[in-house]
């Protein structure tokens, strides 16, 4: 069965000073995703993670472009299309939750209209088939009393509930991939939870494909079925979530999982050394070098294969980790 979703060597940098400082946000990213199913990109900021996400929806601002890679959903490379396309397929066949509600939501305009206004646009829905649709949207999402909740205006929900209506203007296209983008971030543990096991259920009803984007290694294990690691625009292993947490291949990953606090240790918490590299001055060989405690002559030389070629370790890495 064909993927869904399938991302190939996408490239994406920024271009400042006329052109003479590149930063290279995404370079070379590859992976595939299956309807129903959860990708998690995890990593440090600045390692590439939104970028990836804007680059494959095509809202980039002005000072990045995609320099190489393609993008098919559904058979379709949405690199080369024109914008005009772009417009139809966001929302209609992929859609993107924001980490701040705030900053989506238009504080001028009902709960009900900005709801309403995917499934007009994209559903051709009309009058009272419109209305029925954003009720029940609203009410997938556990909004009490949606018919009332409509006519009000975001500045009159909790972040949970603004964060929950996101989440409806999402699914308003009934699109197959949603991306979102830290959307528990601004919630409290009990709200974030709620809303987890919100996204899986609508998961289950509806068959979307979901990529989470997150800092929280507890999230990634709650709702993904594999996990991308990145690290300075590049995606240093790929592989299940359960073999990330108990088989970390790449050194990096592996200090990600040992960044994880004990329960009842007394033992000091381990960071990891040093600092990600600058995106556009990068060293030669691997990026992650600098910092690892396995570096060896040919790591400072040489950058390590792209994960695809490493099949065996699903690694981007010359002396990977095994069995520890």
């Amino acid at each position: 069965m064909a993927p869904i979703l399938e991302v190939k060597d996408l490239q994406t940098y920024f271009f400042g000073f006329g052109g003479t400082r590149v930063v290279k946000a995404v370079d070379g990213v590859s992976f595939t995703l299956e309807e129903g199913e959860t990708l998690g990109l995890v990593g440090e900021s600045g390692c590439g993670k939104t970028t990836t996400c804007h680059a494959i929806v095509r809202v980039l601002p002005g000072s990045a472009r995609i320099v190489g890679g393609s993008v098919y959903l559904d058979g379709e490379d949405l690199v080369t299309k024109p914008a005009s396309e772009m417009r139809e397929i966001r929302g209609r066949q992929i859609a993107y939750i924001l980490q701040d509600p705030m900053a989506s939501l238009d504080p001028l305009f009902s709960v009900y209209d900005q709801v309403a206004e995917p499934a007009y646009y994209h559903r051709s829905l009309r009058r009272s088939a419109l209305k029925d649709r954003v009720i029940n949207l609203l009410s997938l999402v556990r909004i009490p009393s949606p018919e009332v909740r409509m006519k009000e205006f975001p500045h009159q929900m909790s972040g949970g509930m603004r964060q929950r209506i996101v989440g409806a203007i999402a699914q308003a296209g009934g699109p197959k991939v949603i991306i979102a983008d830290e959307p528990t971030t601004n919630l409290d543990v009990t709200i974030q939870l709620q809303y987890l096991n919100l996204l899986k259920e609508l998961q289950q009803q509806t068959g979307v494909a979901l990529i989470f984007v997150t800092h929280d290694l507890g999230i990634i294990a709650k709702m993904c079925d594999k996990v991308a690691v990145m690290y300075a625009g590049k995606i240093v292993e790929l592989q299940s979530c359960r073999g990330v947490f108990y088989e970390p291949k790449h050194p990096y990953t592996k200090a990600l999982m040992d960044s994880i606090p004990k329960l009842g240790s007394k033992d000091p918490l381990y960071a990891i050394p040093g600092s990600p590299p600058d995106l556009s001055s990068l060293p030669p060989g691997c990026s992650f070098s600098p910092r690892c405690p396995r570096a060896q002559e040919k790591c400072f030389r040489d950058e390590p294969e792209d994960v695809d070629m490493v099949s065996q370790y699903n690694a981007r890495c010359w002396y990977p980790v095994q069995g520890e």
